[in-house]
Protein backbone atom coordinates (compact mmCIF):
# COMPACT_ATOMS: atom_id res chain seq x y z
CA UNK A 1 0.00 0.00 0.00
CA UNK A 2 1.42 3.38 -0.89
CA UNK A 3 2.75 5.45 1.95
CA UNK A 4 0.20 8.26 1.40
CA UNK A 5 -2.74 5.84 1.80
CA UNK A 6 -1.26 4.49 5.05
CA UNK A 7 -0.92 8.01 6.41
CA UNK A 8 -4.57 8.90 5.50
CA UNK A 9 -5.90 5.77 7.21
CA UNK A 10 -3.88 6.56 10.31
CA UNK A 11 -5.11 10.21 10.67
CA UNK A 12 -8.80 9.80 9.61
CA UNK A 13 -11.35 10.07 12.53
CA UNK A 14 -14.45 7.88 12.56
CA UNK A 15 -17.79 9.63 11.92
CA UNK A 16 -20.35 9.75 14.74
CA UNK A 17 -23.30 7.48 14.18
CA UNK A 18 -26.42 9.32 12.99
CA UNK A 19 -28.37 8.14 16.05
CA UNK A 20 -25.95 9.88 18.40
CA UNK A 21 -26.24 13.17 16.49
CA UNK A 22 -30.03 13.06 16.60
CA UNK A 23 -30.03 12.38 20.34
CA UNK A 24 -27.78 15.37 20.91
CA UNK A 25 -30.07 17.67 18.96
CA UNK A 26 -33.15 16.52 20.82
CA UNK A 27 -31.54 16.99 24.24
CA UNK A 28 -30.30 20.50 23.46
CA UNK A 29 -32.82 22.98 25.00
CA UNK A 30 -31.59 26.11 23.26
CA UNK A 31 -32.09 26.80 19.60
CA UNK A 32 -33.51 23.45 18.59
CA UNK A 33 -36.33 22.50 20.98
CA UNK A 34 -39.53 24.60 20.86
CA UNK A 35 -40.30 26.53 24.01
CA UNK A 36 -43.60 25.70 25.71
CA UNK A 37 -46.24 28.45 25.55
CA UNK A 38 -47.25 29.99 28.86
CA UNK A 39 -50.61 28.82 30.11
CA UNK A 40 -53.38 31.43 29.64
CA UNK A 41 -54.58 33.18 32.80
CA UNK A 42 -57.65 31.68 34.44
CA UNK A 43 -61.00 33.29 33.52
CA UNK A 44 -61.72 36.47 35.45
CA UNK A 45 -65.10 37.40 36.92
CA UNK A 46 -65.50 39.83 34.00
CA UNK A 47 -65.23 36.86 31.60
CA UNK A 48 -67.93 34.97 33.49
CA UNK A 49 -70.20 38.05 33.53
CA UNK A 50 -69.71 38.45 29.78
CA UNK A 51 -70.45 34.78 29.14
CA UNK A 52 -73.69 34.95 31.11
CA UNK A 53 -74.65 38.37 29.80
CA UNK A 54 -74.51 37.24 26.19
CA UNK A 55 -77.34 34.82 26.95
CA UNK A 56 -79.62 37.79 27.64
CA UNK A 57 -79.70 38.97 24.03
CA UNK A 58 -83.26 38.67 22.73
CA UNK A 59 -84.58 37.47 26.09
CA UNK A 60 -87.64 38.96 27.78
CA UNK A 61 -87.14 40.42 31.24
CA UNK A 62 -89.55 37.94 32.84
CA UNK A 63 -87.49 35.01 31.54
CA UNK A 64 -84.11 36.45 32.45
CA UNK A 65 -84.14 36.14 36.25
CA UNK A 66 -82.07 32.92 36.52
CA UNK A 67 -79.30 34.56 34.49
CA UNK A 68 -79.45 37.98 36.16
CA UNK A 69 -79.48 36.29 39.58
CA UNK A 70 -76.33 34.37 38.65
CA UNK A 71 -74.67 37.58 37.46
CA UNK A 72 -75.60 39.29 40.73
CA UNK A 73 -74.09 36.39 42.67
CA UNK A 74 -70.83 36.74 40.73
CA UNK A 75 -70.67 40.53 41.09
CA UNK A 76 -71.39 40.60 44.82
CA UNK A 77 -69.06 37.66 45.42
CA UNK A 78 -66.28 39.60 43.73
CA UNK A 79 -67.00 42.67 45.88
CA UNK A 80 -66.98 40.52 49.03
CA UNK A 81 -63.52 39.12 48.26
CA UNK A 82 -62.08 42.37 46.89
CA UNK A 83 -63.21 44.58 49.81
CA UNK A 84 -62.70 42.16 52.74
CA UNK A 85 -59.27 43.42 53.83
CA UNK A 86 -59.56 47.07 52.92
CA UNK A 87 -61.76 50.08 53.49
CA UNK A 88 -62.55 51.17 49.93
CA UNK A 89 -63.84 54.59 48.96
CA UNK A 90 -66.87 55.07 46.75
CA UNK A 91 -64.57 55.81 43.80
CA UNK A 92 -62.54 52.63 44.32
CA UNK A 93 -65.68 50.55 44.65
CA UNK A 94 -67.18 52.03 41.50
CA UNK A 95 -63.97 51.29 39.59
CA UNK A 96 -64.03 47.67 40.74
CA UNK A 97 -67.61 47.34 39.52
CA UNK A 98 -66.63 48.99 36.24
CA UNK A 99 -63.86 46.39 35.86
CA UNK A 100 -66.35 43.56 36.45
CA UNK A 101 -68.60 44.92 33.66
CA UNK A 102 -65.76 46.10 31.42
CA UNK A 103 -66.07 43.33 28.80
CA UNK A 104 -69.76 43.83 28.09
CA UNK A 105 -70.64 45.28 24.71
CA UNK A 106 -73.56 47.53 23.77
CA UNK A 107 -76.50 47.02 24.04
CA UNK A 108 -75.43 44.93 27.06
CA UNK A 109 -74.42 47.50 29.69
CA UNK A 110 -73.60 47.43 33.40
CA UNK A 111 -73.75 50.85 35.09
CA UNK A 112 -72.36 51.00 38.66
CA UNK A 113 -73.65 53.51 41.21
CA UNK A 114 -71.98 53.77 44.62
CA UNK A 115 -72.77 55.77 47.75
CA UNK A 116 -70.39 56.09 50.72
CA UNK A 117 -70.90 58.10 53.90
CA UNK A 118 -69.60 58.10 57.49
CA UNK A 119 -72.09 56.63 59.95
CA UNK A 120 -71.76 55.72 63.65
CA UNK A 121 -67.96 55.54 63.60
CA UNK A 122 -67.83 53.42 60.46
CA UNK A 123 -68.44 53.85 56.74
CA UNK A 124 -71.78 53.04 55.16
CA UNK A 125 -71.28 51.83 51.60
CA UNK A 126 -74.08 51.12 49.13
CA UNK A 127 -72.77 49.45 45.98
CA UNK A 128 -75.33 49.05 43.23
CA UNK A 129 -75.62 48.63 39.51
CA UNK A 130 -78.12 48.67 36.69
CA UNK A 131 -77.74 45.84 34.15
CA UNK A 132 -79.52 46.31 30.83
CA UNK A 133 -79.59 44.59 27.45
CA UNK A 134 -82.22 46.81 25.77
CA UNK A 135 -83.48 50.32 26.49
CA UNK A 136 -86.27 48.83 28.63
CA UNK A 137 -84.95 45.47 29.84
CA UNK A 138 -83.01 46.45 32.94
CA UNK A 139 -82.52 44.99 36.41
CA UNK A 140 -80.98 46.63 39.47
CA UNK A 141 -79.15 45.36 42.52
CA UNK A 142 -78.08 47.07 45.76
CA UNK A 143 -75.65 45.74 48.35
CA UNK A 144 -74.99 47.38 51.72
CA UNK A 145 -71.45 47.13 53.13
CA UNK A 146 -69.89 48.45 56.32
CA UNK A 147 -66.21 49.35 56.72
CA UNK A 148 -64.34 49.67 60.01
CA UNK A 149 -60.78 49.05 61.11
CA UNK A 150 -59.57 48.44 57.57
CA UNK A 151 -62.08 45.60 57.05
CA UNK A 152 -65.29 45.56 55.02
CA UNK A 153 -68.19 43.13 55.02
CA UNK A 154 -71.55 42.90 53.28
CA UNK A 155 -74.58 43.22 55.54
CA UNK A 156 -77.52 42.82 53.19
CA UNK A 157 -78.61 43.07 49.56
CA UNK A 158 -81.83 43.88 47.74
CA UNK A 159 -83.12 44.87 44.34
CA UNK A 160 -84.76 48.01 43.02
CA UNK A 161 -87.68 48.08 40.58
CA UNK A 162 -86.95 46.70 37.09
CA UNK A 163 -86.73 48.73 33.87
CA UNK A 164 -85.13 51.79 35.53
CA UNK A 165 -81.69 53.31 35.85
CA UNK A 166 -80.30 53.95 39.33
CA UNK A 167 -79.57 57.05 41.45
CA UNK A 168 -79.08 57.87 45.16
CA UNK A 169 -79.79 60.81 47.45
CA UNK A 170 -79.11 60.92 51.20
CA UNK A 171 -81.25 62.37 53.97
CA UNK A 172 -80.36 63.38 57.52
CA UNK A 173 -80.27 60.46 60.00
CA UNK A 174 -83.49 59.27 61.62
CA UNK A 175 -84.34 60.04 65.25
CA UNK A 176 -82.98 56.60 66.11
CA UNK A 177 -79.73 57.33 64.28
CA UNK A 178 -80.61 55.02 61.37
CA UNK A 179 -79.08 55.85 58.01
CA UNK A 180 -81.64 57.05 55.43
CA UNK A 181 -81.29 57.40 51.69
CA UNK A 182 -83.51 57.60 48.61
CA UNK A 183 -83.04 55.28 45.65
CA UNK A 184 -84.71 56.48 42.47
CA UNK A 185 -84.72 55.76 38.77
CA UNK A 186 -86.43 56.50 35.48
CA UNK A 187 -87.85 54.12 32.92
CA UNK A 188 -88.97 54.81 29.39
CA UNK A 189 -92.69 55.38 28.90
CA UNK A 190 -94.89 55.79 25.86
CA UNK A 191 -94.28 59.53 25.74
CA UNK A 192 -92.55 60.58 28.97
CA UNK A 193 -90.12 59.08 31.45
CA UNK A 194 -91.63 57.43 34.55
CA UNK A 195 -89.98 58.01 37.93
CA UNK A 196 -89.96 55.54 40.82
CA UNK A 197 -88.39 56.46 44.18
CA UNK A 198 -88.01 54.63 47.50
CA UNK A 199 -86.85 55.98 50.86
CA UNK A 200 -84.85 53.32 52.70
CA UNK A 201 -84.01 53.17 56.39
CA UNK A 202 -80.91 51.18 57.44
CA UNK A 203 -80.50 50.23 61.11
CA UNK A 204 -77.23 48.30 60.80
CA UNK A 205 -78.94 45.00 60.08
CA UNK A 206 -81.56 45.40 57.36
CA UNK A 207 -83.22 47.82 54.95
CA UNK A 208 -86.78 49.03 55.54
CA UNK A 209 -88.95 51.04 53.13
CA UNK A 210 -90.37 54.23 54.65
CA UNK A 211 -91.86 55.88 51.55
CA UNK A 212 -92.35 55.07 47.90
CA UNK A 213 -93.72 56.67 44.73
CA UNK A 214 -94.26 54.58 41.60
CA UNK A 215 -94.29 55.56 37.95
CA UNK A 216 -94.62 59.32 38.41
CA UNK A 217 -95.36 60.58 34.91
CA UNK A 218 -92.46 62.82 33.80
CA UNK A 219 -91.45 62.81 37.46
CA UNK A 220 -88.55 64.91 38.70
CA UNK A 221 -87.10 64.62 42.19
CA UNK A 222 -85.27 67.32 44.16
CA UNK A 223 -83.77 66.51 47.57
CA UNK A 224 -82.52 69.05 50.10
CA UNK A 225 -81.54 68.56 53.77
CA UNK A 226 -85.08 69.56 54.84
CA UNK A 227 -87.40 68.75 51.91
CA UNK A 228 -88.09 66.28 49.12
CA UNK A 229 -89.91 67.80 46.14
CA UNK A 230 -91.62 65.71 43.47
CA UNK A 231 -92.81 67.40 40.27
CA UNK A 232 -94.91 65.34 37.91
CA UNK A 233 -97.68 65.30 35.31
CA UNK A 234 -100.94 63.39 35.32
CA UNK A 235 -101.09 61.25 32.23
CA UNK A 236 -104.81 61.84 31.57
CA UNK A 237 -104.29 65.61 31.74
CA UNK A 238 -101.27 65.37 29.47
CA UNK A 239 -103.20 63.38 26.84
CA UNK A 240 -106.11 65.82 26.95
CA UNK A 241 -103.78 68.82 26.64
CA UNK A 242 -102.06 67.27 23.63
CA UNK A 243 -105.44 66.74 21.99
CA UNK A 244 -106.22 70.46 22.23
CA UNK A 245 -102.63 71.59 21.57
CA UNK A 246 -102.06 73.18 24.95
CA UNK A 247 -99.77 72.66 27.91
CA UNK A 248 -100.96 70.49 30.82
CA UNK A 249 -100.71 71.56 34.43
CA UNK A 250 -97.64 70.34 36.29
CA UNK A 251 -98.07 69.12 39.86
CA UNK A 252 -95.68 69.68 42.75
CA UNK A 253 -95.69 67.61 45.93
CA UNK A 254 -93.45 68.86 48.74
CA UNK A 255 -92.50 66.61 51.66
CA UNK A 256 -90.79 67.76 54.84
CA UNK A 257 -87.97 65.57 56.14
CA UNK A 258 -88.86 64.53 59.69
CA UNK A 259 -87.12 62.33 62.27
CA UNK A 260 -89.50 59.52 61.30
CA UNK A 261 -89.47 59.90 57.50
CA UNK A 262 -91.33 62.21 55.10
CA UNK A 263 -94.49 64.21 55.71
CA UNK A 264 -96.49 65.64 52.79
CA UNK A 265 -97.08 69.37 53.30
CA UNK A 266 -98.56 70.39 49.93
CA UNK A 267 -99.51 68.94 46.54
CA UNK A 268 -100.57 71.66 44.16
CA UNK A 269 -100.67 72.62 40.50
CA UNK A 270 -98.09 74.90 38.97
CA UNK A 271 -97.48 76.31 35.47
CA UNK A 272 -96.02 73.90 32.95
Amino acid sequence: MPAWMVEMARTRRPLLPAALILAALISCPVGFAKRKKAAPPPPDVSDHVLQLGQKLYGMALDDAQPITDEIQKLVLGDLDAWSANRAPTDVETRRELERVFSKLHYPLVGDPVVLAAPWKGRTFLCAGYSLGWTDTNKVNALAIFESTGGKTHRVTATSFVPHTDLHYATLSPAASGDFRFIVYGNRLGKSQLRLTAVLFDYDGHALKKLWQVDDAYDGRLTVTPTTVTLRYLKESEYVEAQTYNRHPARHEAIYNVTPDGLTLTTDHEMPF
